[in-house]
């Protein structure tokens, strides 16, 4: 379950991966498989691989700080339809 911070930051994630890759639209949050704990945070991903790995390593540096701000581990999960 999500709660009121998290939404805060998962928003916070997308506005800031939205701001250098606007085409990275906003799908939905899921708990990973691995680890309810942690956040799956998908977006919609870059047509270009290298572009999508610079959004990954991007967005990374924002979950990190959030990660040691907060303690919750999110991550952000380029998908392709």
């Amino acid at each position: 379950m999500i709660n009121f911070k998290q939404e805060e930051l998962i928003e916070e994630v997308v506005n800031h991966v939205r701001g250098k890759f606007p085409e990275a639209e906003f799908i939905g949050v899921s708990e990973s498989p691995e680890d309810p704990e942690s956040l799956w945070i998908r977006v919609t991903a870059p047509e270009d691989e290298d572009r999508e790995s610079e959004l990954m390593e991007y967005a990374c540096d924002k979950t990190m700080d959030i990660l040691l701000d907060y303690g919750y581990h999110m991550l952000v999960m380029p998908t392709r339809n």
